[in-house]
């Protein structure tokens, strides 16, 4: 899961070397994903109105529940 959300916004931002991904297991079959960005590049990663952060989040628990496990995604400032 955290090579995936790594991917997905390496290639979002103009700054992929400040993009970091903590993961936290809150459970035997629930993830927590910290996504963290570059100041200048957050609105890239989240978006209008949180679209496109929406979209990292269902595609990374689509991931996730074909996996067996159940993921939450946050963004961090």
């Amino acid at each position: 899961m955290k090579d995936l959300l790594l991917y997905i916004a390496r290639n979002l931002v103009d700054d992929p070397d400040a993009v970091t991904v903590t993961e936290t297991a809150s459970g035997d079959q629930e993830l927590t994903l910290e996504l963290g960005v570059a100041p200048d590049d957050m609105g890239k990663v989240i978006g209008r109105q949180g679209r496109i952060a929406k979209e990292i989040r269902t595609v990374v628990r689509s991931r996730a529940q074909r996996e067996g496990f159940k993921v939450s995604v946050d963004i961090m400032d």
